[in-house]
């Protein structure tokens, strides 16, 4: 599932604390290894924290926490 048109609304940019439902993946590559984690479209997705020195984040996904990196992150477009 990829999806190029209108604003969206990237897990990288998010704030700590925020909660959302996976929408799509913006590229499929990474998507794919991502659904493979469980990060799935339609998944509960909690970003938690940033990773140390920018690095990446934490997030909870269907109470898993899982870390990320930043093209993971960049590539997950919330609801």
């Amino acid at each position: 599932m990829v999806a190029t048109v209108g604003q969206q609304n990237e897990l990288n940019q998010a704030k700590p604390g925020l909660k959302g439902e996976v929408s799509h993946f913006s590229n499929e590559r990474i998507g794919s290894k991502l659904m493979a984690m469980g990060v799935l479209p339609g998944s509960r997705i909690e970003y938690i924290r940033k990773a140390p020195f920018g690095g990446g984040c934490y997030v909870k996904v269907d109470n898993v926490l899982l870390g990320l990196r930043k093209a993971e992150a960049a590539s997950i477009v919330l609801k």
